[in-house]
């Protein structure tokens, strides 16, 4: 835990910099990318074999990890599990998926794979507690509705729209590697408008010469305007496609070398909130990188949305072999309705942080993962950890069976202590 000295200094960056953006204009800017990006290519290969891993064998413990590069793959990694799983037919199978099936794009589902997964360490298998240190953050924040900063949000619908439009070929043409970034403005801390808009998309050689201008008309009309809401569009919003002219030679895998967890920042917050590192996929839920950091935002989704405060970091440090975290830090950035202190009693009294307890109250042995490899692990309700918040739901009988480890009693007490911190006791 923090020393009195440290919680000060912590408080009086967090009034800082509340101040400094309650009083300032300023602009902020994140990334998405495809599924069929390099390094998502390897993301939802490891995910996809520990997702048929724990489909054979709940308990299985997994650390996948795969390059891409040119027509290769190599998959590496260490596996205890009692099932049996191909993990080359597994692979081969996410490629389809994602559209990489014409050689002419120099990586399909015919590419040359390198199986080197191998058993893990017996005293790792014996382990109780997490899997190795770390520390995780978790965040929320009253911007959108899914309680994530704007750019991202923005960010991750304009790539999945991108691949929607190529998948049902409402634009003909495109291939599965693409990009986007969002600038949004900021007044008072709260966006106002976006200000600029870059999608960059691998297509044909159809589209080359004087029909370039025709594919970044068709992107506009059916992917940026299709999502953003005209009230963020300005006469003063920038909007860039394929900005550096057209793209129809190499891209994917052929062009550039992906791996597994190399795009942590948009599979989070978007380099708003803080990132502890570690990477999620192909790791399972033993490994508390991705466990407590599902957690970790679970709580800070819950103190916003119970509306003691408009933001909240939630930071979790654990040791391997720890069955509980050695600290949890908490910040409003100035914005809780009492203060930070309370947050962290609350937290402390009410959230069994143990490993164990996280995967159970989470359900995170089922083979779930390979859905959170495209598009950020957060802010996607059909996710356990972005559950509508307690307070809304826990008398909804067919809510309670999901609440695992969280008996009725105890969600009656979460609400009171809201109600007694809103009603200022």
């Amino acid at each position: 835990m923090l020393n009195d000295t440290q919680k000060n200094f912590e408080s009086v960056l967090s009034a800082k910099r509340t101040e400094e953006k309650e009083n300032s204009s300023y602009l902020f800017t994140s990334e998405s990318v495809t599924e069929g990006h390099p390094d998502k290519v390897c993301d939802q290969i490891s995910d996809a074999i520990l997702d048929t891993y724990l489909n054979g064998d709940p308990f299985s413990r997994c650390a996948v990890e795969c390059m891409v590069t040119e027509n290769n793959l190599i998959i590496a990694g260490e596996v205890s599990s009692k099932a049996e799983v191909n993990h080359e037919q597994i692979a081969r199978e996410v490629i389809v998926d994602i559209g990489y099936t014409d050689p002419a794009l120099g990586f399909d589902n015919h590419c040359h794979i390198v199986d080197l997964i191998h058993n893990q360490a017996p005293e790792l298998n014996r382990n109780e507690g997490a899997g190795d240190q770390g520390i995780m953050f978790g965040y929320a924040c009253d911007q959108t509705p899914e309680l994530m900063p704007m750019p991202i949000v923005l960010a991750h619908k304009l790539t999945r729209r991108l691949s929607e439009v190529r998948k049902k070929n409402i634009i003909e043409g495109l291939h599965p590697d693409g990009k986007s970034q969002v600038t949004v403005k900021f007044e008072n801390s709260k966006p106002v408008s976006v200000d600029t808009i870059i999608i960059s998309a691998h297509h044909d050689q159809m589209y080359s010469g004087i029909r370039f201008k025709r594919l970044q008309t068709l992107i506009e009309d059916y992917v940026i305007r299709y999502i953003i809401s005209p009230e963020l569009l300005t006469n003063d919003t920038k909007i860039h496609v394929n900005p550096s002219g057209p793209w129809y030679e190499s891209g994917g895998p052929k062009a550039d070398t992906g791996l597994t967890g190399r795009k942590i920042i948009a599979d989070t917050y978007g380099g708003w909130a803080r990132h502890g590192g570690g990477t999620f996929s192909g790791k399972d839920a033993t490994k508390v990188d991705r466990s407590a950091a599902y957690m970790a935002r679970y709580i800070a989704k819950y103190i916003v949305r119970n509306k003691l405060a408009k933001e909240c970091e939630i930071q979790l440090g654990y040791e391997i072999g720890s069955k509980n975290p050695v600290s949890i830090n908490v910040n409003s950035y100035g914005t809780a309705k009492k203060n930070d202190k309370r947050l962290l009693e609350i937290i402390s009294d009410k959230f069994d942080l143990s490993v164990n307890n996280i995967i159970d109250y989470l359900d995170l042995r089922k083979p779930i993962y390979q859905k959170t490899s495209n598009y950020g692990h957060f802010g996607d309700n059909s996710f356990m950890w972005e559950e509508r918040a307690i307070q809304s739901d826990f008398d909804n009988p067919n809510y309670l069976p999901y609440i695992r480890g969280c008996f009725r009693e105890s969600i009656k007490a979460h609400l009171k202590i809201i109600e007694n911190i809103k009603d200022g006791s």
